[in-house]
């Protein structure tokens, strides 16, 4: 899974790509390519299972976190080889690396505190600027597209329907939506529609978490001013939010591992800013995680919501969905009462499974297949 960062200058953004990576990028420096880190999904249920199989392996579940789209001025753009009219989106301000296209969801960074030079937050315009900046960078999208499409359509007859003029009858619908200041994700599709539109990796088809970058002074303190003003438009746009301090969970983030704790407790937090985003942008992907356990390895799956049983075997390995049987499943809520997944079995909160069982958040699952 991948979540790429978004935000205007001066939001922060690489700041709290810095705090959840641990340090991997410097801040205020931009290379013409984005900064990329993997980072585990926090997960007390997984270490429970681990602590009592003791594996030779863990594998927690990750995300990959993207730094890579930013505002850049005439300048940037010619010392970094992206002169403006070459690629760069309608406005010339905002550009998205090729890195973000592939992120599954994004996590929209707004400043809600007063720069150095003293210029007040303002984030729901800020939000709105940002969400344009990702419109039109869909708009140059379709455009090229569109214009290559007219030009192998030349030779066409009128009236006639193949693959090329599906494609651009469907552009043409999305082009129209988003000119309409409605994003791609608001579009009514056909599941074909759905397929061949999100073989574009349109930046507004993407779930968005919102993230309301708060000053030091904030952090404990109920949401009023800058915070509230966008909690107010998040509501209204139904976008998931998540209140932090960039600059200090950076700064916590570079702490050893024994002083973090200490230190998150006399901020006022209970947990850092990546655990918070992880389970967010679960949420907003509309995802899940099953495990499996075994005395080589303990591991955490991640699946979207709904999915079947079978289908999840097949993300573990082909030839279980292949050669699927049964399951026996058991969730870990069931077997941590129990006291293990014997006792479990013996308490009768296991369960035989057919391929056809959903599988829950937070079910363990042995696989019985045959290839």
């Amino acid at each position: 899974m991948k979540a790429g960062i978004v935000g205007l200058e001066q939001s922060g953004k690489t700041t709290l790509f810095r705090a959840i990576t641990k340090g991997q990028a410097p801040v205020d420096e931009y290379g013409g390519r984005a900064n990329v880190g993997v980072v585990p999904v926090p997960d007390e249920r997984l270490w429970w299972i681990a602590d009592k199989y003791r594996p030779r392996k863990v594998t927690p579940a990750s995300i990959e976190f993207i730094d890579g789209a930013a505002r850049m001025t005439e300048e940037q753009r010619g010392k970094f080889g992206q002169p403006a009219g070459t690629g760069a989106p309608p406005r010339g301000g905002f550009q998205i690396l090729p890195e973000m296209r592939g992120s599954d969801a994004l996590l929209h960074v707004v400043r809600a505190f007063t720069t150095p030079a003293g210029d007040p937050p303002t984030p729901a315009k800020d939000a709105r600027e940002l969400t344009d900046e990702l419109v039109l960078a869909d708009l140059q999208a379709i455009e090229t597209r569109l214009a290559r499409l007219e030009k192998s359509l030349i030779s066409v007859r009128h009236g006639t329907t193949t693959p090329e003029t599906i494609e651009r009858d469907l552009l043409a619908r999305v082009k129209a939506v988003l000119e309409s200041g409605q994003l791609v994700r608001s579009v009514p599709l056909a599941p074909d529609e759905e397929k061949m539109v999100r073989g574009f990796d349109f930046m507004t088809g993407k779930p968005q978490v919102a993230v309301a970058n708060i000053p030091e002074s904030d952090i404990g303190q109920p949401e009023s001013g800058a915070a509230g003003e966008l909690r107010a438009y998040c509501e209204e746009t139904g976008l998931p939010m998540v209140t932090l301090s960039a600059k200090v969970e950076a700064e916590i983030a570079e702490l050893p591992e024994d002083e973090q704790r200490e230190y998150l407790e006399a901020m006022g937090l209970t947990e850092p800013a990546s655990d918070r985003l992880a389970r967010e942008t679960y949420d907003a992907l509309g995802l899940i995680t099953f495990y499996t356990a075994s005395e080589p390895e303990v591991r955490a799956w991640t699946v979207p919501k709904g999915t079947h049983v079978i289908d999840a075997a097949g993300k573990v390995h082909t030839d279980m969905a292949r050669g699927f049987i049964r399951a026996e499943v058991g969730h870990f809520d069931e077997v941590k009462a129990a006291g293990g997944w014997e006792e479990a079995k013996r308490a009768g909160v296991v369960h035989l499974q057919t391929k056809d069982y959903v599988v829950q958040d937070g079910d363990i699952a042995y696989i019985r297949f045959k290839v």
